[in-house]
């Protein structure tokens, strides 16, 4: 693959550190204060007990709904470890695969706010695109130890 100044592997090294940037601010911007102490849950489960499909209803209610602190902080320190992974290219098609599966969920959970989805697709786009592309070729702690080569 021919391409201006950088290899396609290091263009696609530069799309897997923006999508960690970009994971990395979904959990600075988080006020943790109000996160951990049930708020991002409690909106979500406002979102759920309304959504339009009643699985998602009941998976909200079966999963979180009973443990409402341990999601928030699964969700919080996730995003965070997927931006770290995905920046330092540590365990990289893990931190893909787990952010693919989070922006899905994501996706399914706010089907209704459009605005929404537009940053869920392009961060679930740009997963499939790094894994399938295997992003952790170039610039990569991944690369430098020799794992997943």
């Amino acid at each position: 693959m021919e391409t201006i100044w950088l290899s396609g592997a290091e263009w696609f090294a530069v799309l897997r550190i923006g999508l960690g940037l970009w994971w990395l601010e979904s959990w600075r911007h988080k006020d943790k204060k109000t996160w951990f102490a049930g708020g991002g849950i409690t909106w979500a489960a406002g979102i759920a007990e309304e959504h339009r499909w009643p699985f998602v209803r009941r998976g909200f209610d079966l999963v979180v709904k009973p443990r409402p602190r341990l999601m928030a902080y699964v969700v919080a320190y996730a995003e965070l470890a997927l931006g770290l992974g995905l920046i330092f290219g540590f365990l990289t098609p893990i931190a893909l695969v787990g952010g693919l599966l989070l922006n899905l969920i994501y996706f399914v959970l706010m089907i209704h706010d459009w605005a929404e989805q537009g940053q869920n697709l392009m961060m679930a786009l740009i997963s499939a695109a790094g894994l399938f592309a295997v992003c952790w070729q170039s610039w990569s702690v991944d690369e430098a130890v020799g794992l997943f080569s």
